[in-house]
């Protein structure tokens, strides 16, 4: 196989006349424009996703917050609530412990009415008529003697 100088500079004559060497550059310098563009494009959608992330991140720490604020005030209305659900048990204890007592009373002054009522005069202008005290000693009747 031999090469003539003919042959060799009709090849170096096609490629160098007719673009293939520089064909061959540009697309090896085309292809790394293009990798470049891809990457960048990869990076800048690395970053959207990255914000969109954040934002969703942001989003549900505030949300988080306001709960917590919304469960200390509930907190804080139960705690007030409470203490005046106490007093106003503690107020209803007194006063039916006061009812107790005045019950006691009534049911006293009810035996002492009906002792007493047979010695009470109808008449107003009764002159065996006495006020009753406590000092006053008790009259028996002339029907309560027989």
């Amino acid at each position: 196989m031999s090469f003539d100088v003919n042959s060799i500079e009709s090849v170096l004559g096609l490629l160098l006349g007719g673009g293939g060497l520089g064909a061959l550059f540009t697309w090896k310098f085309t292809r790394r424009k293009l990798n470049a563009e891809a990457s960048s494009s990869e990076v800048d959608l690395a970053q959207k996703v990255q914000e969109t992330y954040q934002d969703m991140l942001e989003y549900k720490q505030k949300e988080v917050d306001d709960n917590h604020r919304l469960i200390e005030e509930l907190r804080t209305d139960r705690d007030h609530y409470k203490q005046g659900y106490e007093e106003m048990r503690s107020r209803q204890d007194k006063t039916e412990e006061k009812v107790r007592g005045l019950e006691e009373k009534v049911a006293e002054n009810t035996k002492e009415m009906t002792y007493l009522r047979p010695f009470l005069c109808g008449k107003r202008g009764c002159k065996l008529r006495e006020p009753m005290t406590e000092t006053t000693p008790k009259k028996q009747t002339k029907k309560q003697t027989k």
